[in-house]
């Protein structure tokens, strides 16, 4: 199974008082989601299911990518690793999976899934990381493909 994780791009701060699911993406936040869909385009295998947080910044960053995708509450700001591994199918999908969501929660999973420290993955705004569950000689393991961010691009 792949599972790629795409972090929102750059959204504004909240207002005092302001919902935070509400904050919408920054021109720069517009211009990395762009960068990051033209990417994703080029290398998304076909069949690839997209799931999205409701919070506004997270669909903006999706809906660069112009395709179809579902809202997913358990990727809302707050999510614990599992509700997100959960909502992806891992390790068992059998397709791929993109999902649009925020830090801490994506960072964690992937600590997560690579054994790393609960706190030791930051993922930058509007970066992607792509990761795939094999199995080799009777062993599952966890590999990362591709990280990528905006400014790379």
């Amino acid at each position: 199974m792949d599972l790629i994780v795409w972090r929102h791009a750059e959204a504004h701060e909240a207002e005092s008082g302001e919902d935070d699911m509400q904050r919408v993406l920054t021109p720069r936040g517009r211009k990395q989601a762009e960068r990051m869909a033209v990417w994703l385009e080029n290398q998304l295998p076909q069949g690839t299911r997209i799931l999205s947080s409701p919070a506004v910044r997270s669909e903006q960053t999706v809906r660069a990518l112009g395709r179809k995708y579902k809202v997913r509450d358990a990727l809302s700001p707050g999510a614990s690793v599992q509700d997100v591994l959960e909502t992806s199918g891992w390790p068992d999908a059998k397709y791929p999976v993109l999902l649009v969501g925020h830090q801490p929660a994506l960072g964690s999973v992937i600590a997560h899934l690579l054994k790393m420290p609960d706190d030791a993955c930051a993922i930058r705004k509007g970066a992607v990381w792509w990761l795939r569950r094999r199995s080799r000689e009777g062993l599952d393991q966890t590999v990362l493909l591709a990280v990528t961010s905006p400014e790379k691009l």
